[in-house]
């Protein structure tokens, strides 16, 4: 029953909600089941750099059902600091791989279940690779830009929060004879902003993947009006592209240069090509927080215990995925290479344009 397994569970990059589901999960099955021992790394590879590597040993009395509905990760995480080209405080990079390498080494791991999205998962597969480490990966985002995944920890959530604040502004926007704007998150996909827009209710829905015009956006505003409606819904991801090209973003106080904006410039034109009295809501991290919904429960603790049964059979470099109602798994190499946009031709923007719903310019057809 024992080999006497000792693995590692990080979580890496952005935070979601299902986080603390997919640790539970981890630590029933692994210490249960097979009776092995499972280390916490605190704050993602960044724990791993400190002497003493910060890190705890779980038992399933520290991973009760309350955790399960917990948002975050109690486990903590980082999305900075790419540890090959780690910024130093004198401004320059070190790569600082083998650090981590050996905080791992430390440990004693006979294996590592790592917890990320896409670039997070790249870079620990590269550590695992150069420091001969068992690695098997759990795919999360929001986003749902993970290749070969049909579904990633954190997105329904996230769907969820933007389709509620849908149907909450929606009353208000009626009330006052307003077009109200919902910039959601989507670092470079669509995804929450399309499925959130259908599911509740949006007249316009931008993306990152299909270009779009003032005048398409204000002529379906007009459209609403002369069939009697003083209301529309606009939902843009954050990543929607100009309509001169470009993408809007915000500089913070750290230097880092992110995504946002876009919500606030929309709002600007909607009103100038209309007339409308507009209001901007930016919904931002609200999307990443709270507690999950049944099925980022469901979703997450399937594939943490399918990620201890491949330890378990000796199969690593692997990343669970979700395909056909059922768990599978797959190369990360191949997960990370297939990128996963929104389908400009695929099933949810036909249902939205089916709907009515402006979601940009049809391809193939001219933009100006």
């Amino acid at each position: 029953m024992s080999n006497g397994k000792r693995i590692g569970i990080l979580t890496s990059g952005g935070d979601c909600a299902g986080l603390n589901a997919v640790i539970r999960a981890v630590v029933h099955r692994a210490v249960t089941t097979y009776n092995w021992q499972v280390v916490g790394i605190e704050e993602g590879t960044h724990g791993l750099l400190d002497r003493p590597v910060r890190h705890r040993v779980l038992l399933p009395a520290d991973v009760d059902g309350t955790i399960l509905r917990q948002g975050g990760t109690v486990l903590g995480t980082t999305n900075k600091g790419d540890p090959f080209a780690y910024p130093m405080p004198d401004g320059s990079k070190k790569d600082r791989s083998q650090e981590i390498i050996s905080g791992c080494r430390e440990l004693g791991l006979d294996a590592l279940i790592g917890i990320g999205g896409d670039g997070s998962l790249a870079i620990l597969r590269r550590l695992a690779q150069e420091g001969g480490l068992n690695l098997v990966g759990i795919p999360k985002t929001i986003d749902n830009d993970l290749g070969l995944t049909e579904v990633s920890v954190g997105y329904d959530t996230a769907v969820a929060v933007a389709t509620e604040a849908l149907d909450r502004l929606q009353p208000t926007a009626a009330s006052h004879a307003r077009v109200m704007v919902l910039e959601v998150m989507g670092r470079d996909a669509g995804h929450i902003a399309l499925a959130a827009g259908i599911a509740g209710g949006a007249d316009v829905i931008l993306l990152p993947e299909i270009p779009w015009t003032v005048e398409g956006v204000a002529n379906r505003i007009r459209q609403i009006r002369a069939h009697g409606r003083n209301f529309a819904l606009v939902v843009v991801s954050e990543a929607a592209t100009l309509p001169g090209g470009g993408k809007a973003r915000q500089e913070f106080s750290d230097g880092q240069k992110r995504y946002g904006g876009i919500g606030g410039y929309i709002g600007h034109l909607i009103a100038e090509a209309t007339g409308a009295e507009t209001r901007v809501t930016v919904l931002g991290h609200v999307q990443r927080g709270g507690s999950p919904n049944p099925r980022d429960r469901l979703i997450a603790s399937a594939f943490g215990v399918h990620a201890v049964d491949l330890i378990a059979q000796g199969r690593y470099d692997r990343m669970v995925a979700w395909s056909n109602r059922k768990v599978i798994d797959v190369p990360i190499a191949d997960a990370i290479k297939a990128y996963a946009a929104v389908d400009v031709d695929g099933t949810l923007v036909r249902t939205a344009r089916g709907l009515g719903i402006y979601v940009g310019e049809p391809m193939g057809e001219p933009v100006g």
